[in-house]
């Protein structure tokens, strides 16, 4: 399992006081609005910043960290993932999985059967698709509904699906 998530990636600077504009990859921005510390990853570094304010505007969260209060010393890091540590992360409800940790699961149908490995999900308004890499059909897409997961064991790396008529 990670045991860093991402949460968001900055897009851009906001104005000349070193507030940035991040583009939420989480399904709930608004945890913006509890986080106290996010880890920012340059591929060389890992920073640790702490949130001191956070506002919404669009579909962005305009992020001030503590300490950098100019322009000059956050552009630098544009285009940079945001992570949180699991600890830091939001609880899960029964049923919901963080994506980091499905990714690469193995799937296989309610007879037992080896069907592929999870290589993607996709979030829509209505329910998450899951992208399944299929030796035998190719790229399947599932909704992420009862209906077709049936089960999902994060630990032992498996889920169980339901091949729906037409799904294949």
């Amino acid at each position: 399992m990670e045991e860093m998530l991402k949460v968001g990636v900055i897009t851009s600077t906001h104005g000349v006081r070193g507030e940035v504009k991040v583009f939420p990859t989480t399904d709930d921005p608004a945890r913006f609005r509890k986080l106290r510390k996010v880890i920012l990853d340059t591929g060389k570094e890992s920073l640790s910043l702490t949130i001191q304010n956070v506002k919404f505007f669009k579909q962005f969260v305009i992020v001030k960290f503590e300490g950098i209060d100019d322009i000059n010393d956050i552009e630098k890091y544009k285009k940079y993932p945001l992570y949180v540590s699991r600890e830091d992360a939001v609880p899960l409800e029964e049923d919901e999985y963080f994506i980091a940790d499905m990714i690469g699961l193995a799937a296989e149908t309610e007879d037992g059967e080896y069907f592929g490995i999870l290589k993607d999900v996709i979030t829509t308004g209505a329910n998450d698709v899951y992208v399944i890499d299929s030796e035998r059909h190719g790229e399947v897409l599932i909704p992420a509904i009862k209906e077709c997961i049936l089960d999902v064991d994060v630990r032992s790396g498996r889920m169980k699906i339901h091949l729906m008529d037409g799904l294949i």
